[in-house]
């Protein structure tokens, strides 16, 4: 047979409200239908959740010559169908099954934190009952803590069971179930069994189609229409989970996974979701300064590069040490590591926080919240940066601390590092977007940007580069740290310094082939997996 005829064998020719569509066997109304453009509304059914019960009956269409109306979200297309979706009869249907819906439903909206990101409420609006012909008092279930971050409202739910499904098949840690029959069903937990210490709980938040489940730290923080949504990627470990950061008035209110189904499918850990608030800090170095006369003083960022580049030409054959965080960007350490280079050559360490081990979810082997607490270690080590300290991240900054050559710091906020930190360097020059006790013995300090407030890539622990963009406005004069290393290291270099993030990362080629063949172009919205890493010839690309 040949392959244009094998092609046209596996594929289903049909129609939908009139469009034509061609798709392989066994795909479901409901998918077609979005190839063409058409939602069809629906509860229960979620692409990341493998059971589809087709309960809500939200997505019933007519199909021409089938006398009852077809659950779109079970149902695959066939040759020849002809299948309505906005027929006298579909739209009937649905207006009747919002209107089941609405007979218990409170009229909460403008306290409810899923306002604007609430199905129910969409609709109702597109296809609803003008007026309730209810004249019997609603059922009042109430609200229930359901440990961890998450509160149920059962007079807002429409049992669409997306939470119970979840737990069992992804997070595969029973922990939900319906109680009850009829109008009477609930969701609960298993007796005083609640959700704490589930590390995938935030999820069913995340997938509940109405505002039955809310997060308690979101709750009536802001209103889901005033947040700008930002693509980005999860700092918190190596996994690398596509997100966005959810901001609002120049500050992160929540993370949300964004779907790749190569790193994180549709859902992200509970660790990773909880921690942003740093993004947020308020102590941050918001102009350039040189010690002067025993004081760092603050100056023009003009002025500060070409004394640090001066400063390093006269610290020629001085040993340097360059310390840098992994949660900077590829283009912030290649930057440092070019930097370095320039300037004669030296050791490239990094450090990040391990956790004792990972936790894998279940039902989605690819996702785990990672032993690196940190999301560039990968790209470090590529880069030729060495790790730093114990087993856990800790410790080892002893002889970094009494290097009496050329110091450069790049993000550590040295915590754990005493009083005296560098106070032996003969140039000490300290890149990071907070303040710190260690920076006071910096005989530069250049302030530079989070990830949050910049363009740029992190490579994940399968080696998978990816991009994030710049969610919020970086205070005074931060500039990220490909710019501000950049400069300095092209001044050294006698080259042009690098004008945007996409040249900086151009040039990592140049410090690790790994690199070469990528652009930010062929990265888009997914990543994509670097060369063949030179060491990391087993590397194990389903991790």
């Amino acid at each position: 047979m040949a392959e244009s005829e094998t092609k046209r064998a596996d594929t289903v020719r049909c129609t939908i409200d009139g469009r034509e569509v061609v798709v392989r066997k066994g795909t479901t109304i409901l998918h077609a239908a979005e190839r063409v453009g058409i939602k069809v509304p629906h509860y229960c059914y979620h692409r990341g959740i493998p059971s589809r019960p087709a309960m809500c009956r939200m997505c019933l269409v007519e199909v021409a010559g089938v006398p009852k109306l077809q659950p779109a979200c079970v149902t695959a297309a066939q040759d020849g169908q002809e299948i309505h979706t906005e027929s006298e009869k579909a739209l009937l249907m649905r207006r009747g099954v919002l209107e089941f819906y609405l007979l218990n439903h409170p009229l909460d909206c403008p306290v409810c934190d899923q306002a604007g990101e609430c199905k129910l409420q969409d609709y109702v609006f597109a296809e609803g009952r003008k007026h309730g012909r209810s004249h019997e008092p609603k059922r009042v279930f109430g609200r229930d803590d359901f440990g961890g971050d998450v509160l149920f409202y059962g007079d807002r739910c429409v049992m669409c069971t997306r939470c119970v499904r979840f737990m069992n098949e992804i997070a595969q840690d029973s922990r939900l179930c319906v109680v009850e029959r009829g109008d009477r069903s609930i969701i609960d937990t298993f007796f005083e069994d609640g959700l704490e210490g589930s590390p995938w709980a935030g999820n069913i938040v995340d997938i509940c189609p109405v505002g039955a489940l809310v997060s308690k730290d979101f709750l009536h923080k802001q209103r889901a229409w005033d947040l700008d949504h930002i693509p980005s990627i999860c700092p918190n470990c190596s996994q690398g989970c596509n997100i966005q950061l959810h901001v609002r008035d120049n500050a992160v209110q929540r993370l949300r996974p964004r779907p790749n189904l190569e790193v994180n499918a549709y859902w992200m850990c509970d660790y990773g979701r909880q921690r942003y608030e740093w993004m947020n800090r308020g102590d941050r170095i918001e102009a350039p300064a040189c010690r002067t006369d025993g004081r760092l003083q603050a100056m023009a960022w003009e002025d500060v590069v070409g004394r640090v580049t001066d400063a390093l030409r006269g610290a020629s054959g001085v040993e340097i040490v360059a310390l840098a965080s992994p949660f900077h960007g590829n283009e912030d350490l290649g930057a440092l590591a070019a930097l370095v280079a320039a300037a004669g050559g030296g050791r490239l360490l990094y450090r990040s926080e391990r956790s004792e081990d990972e936790v894998v979810c279940p039902g989605f082997p690819k996702l785990a919240r990672r032993q690196e607490l940190a999301s560039n270690g990968r790209g470090a080590e590529l880069l030729g940066f060495q790790r730093l300290g114990d087993d856990r991240g800790r410790g080892g900054l002893e002889d970094v601390a009494n290097h009496d050559g050329v110091l450069i710091v790049l993000g550590e906020e040295l915590r754990d590092a005493d009083a005296f930190f560098g106070a032996r360097a003969k140039l000490f020059v300290h890149a990071s977007p907070y303040r710190s006790g260690a920076a006071e013995n910096a005989h530069f300090v250049l302030p530079v940007t989070t990830f949050a407030e910049q363009e740029g890539t992190f490579t994940n622990i399968q080696s998978r580069v990816q991009r994030f963009w710049p969610g919020l406005t970086p205070p005074g004069m931060a500039r990220p740290a490909w710019q501000v290393l950049g400069a300095i290291g092209a001044a050294l270099a006698g080259e042009k310094a690098p004008a945007t993030a996409a040249e900086a990362f151009s040039r990592l080629g140049r410090r690790a082939p790994e690199f070469d063949g990528l652009a930010y172009e062929t990265i888009g919205t997914t990543g994509a997996l670097v060369r063949e890493p030179v060491g990391f010839a087993g590397i194990n690309r389903s991790l």
